[in-house]
């Protein structure tokens, strides 16, 4: 039987102490916890990634909520994220995940290669960023390499930024910088462009009419947004909620 960390891992993942008698691999495998809202990419990530001998997946989510709930309890070692997802996108979920489980490693699995998407989700706290339609050939190796404490991206985007490297070595940071939304502003910003009430934002999020009345107007004033259309528009281009050719400001 486990003792100490290694049976209070078992017990968090919800192993028994027979199996973690008759195979110690778990703890040796690469842990995983798949996000998606789509669970027919879940069910395929799975089949693909279990196949592998030493890789697991313990947990599943279809969105960025869950995500952080299963996250807490099962300690997986590496999340692999989607971004554009209900309730709360990958983005914020990455954000709490690596401030609540820091031992976790977030790759980032998404359609969304713009920079504006990478430079977020890299902001955020992921240690990788995939694009599916690399994700056949890439996979992988990107999970072995986050979980191993390297960051990875598709070629592609790495081919990107080490050219925004070079330029900002040169010629320093362009643009102007947006208010930083808080994670509490961004989930609220997030369910309005859902289309949510502010009573059901309230209820969605535990809190106050009045408190989610308070980080709308914030967030409105940081953007400089001023209807809900303009935070709808704000949030697709930033891949939080899906809807048409997102395109990033």
């Amino acid at each position: 039987m486990k003792t100490g960390r290694g049976q209070l891992l078992y017990e968090q993942r919800g192993i028994s102490d027979a199996e973690a008698r008759d195979n110690s691999l778990h703890m040796k495998k690469i842990a995983l916890l798949l996000v998606d809202d789509h669970a027919v990419v879940r069910q395929g990530l799975r089949a693909l990634l279990e196949a592998e001998g030493d890789m697991v997946v313990i947990g599943e989510a279809e969105n960025g909520r869950e995500a952080v709930i299963v996250a807490k309890k099962t300690l997986p070692d590496v999340v692999v994220m989607d971004v554009a997802m209900p309730g709360m996108n990958g983005l914020e979920a990455t954000r709490q995940i690596v401030r609540n489980v820091p031992s976790a490693k977030v790759l980032v699995l998404t359609s969304y290669g713009e920079d504006d998407y990478v430079t977020q989700l890299m902001g955020a706290g992921a240690t990788g960023y995939l694009l599916k339609q690399s994700a056949a050939t890439d996979l992988l190796r990107a999970i072995r390499e986050v979980r191993a404490g390297h960051e990875f991206f598709s070629p592609v985007i790495a081919k990107r930024l080490r050219q925004q490297n070079r330029e900002a070595a040169t010629a320093g940071q362009a643009g102007a910088k947006t208010g930083r939304l808080t994670s509490r502003e961004a989930e609220v910003l997030q369910l309005v462009a859902e289309g949510l009430a502010n009573k059901q934002i309230a209820s969605e999020l535990a809190i106050s009419i009045k408190t989610v009345e308070k980080h709308r107007q914030q967030a409105m004033n940081k953007l400089n947004i001023h209807d809900i259309a303009g935070l709808t528009r704000y949030a697709m281009s930033k891949g939080w909620v899906e809807g048409g050719a997102p395109a990033p400001i």
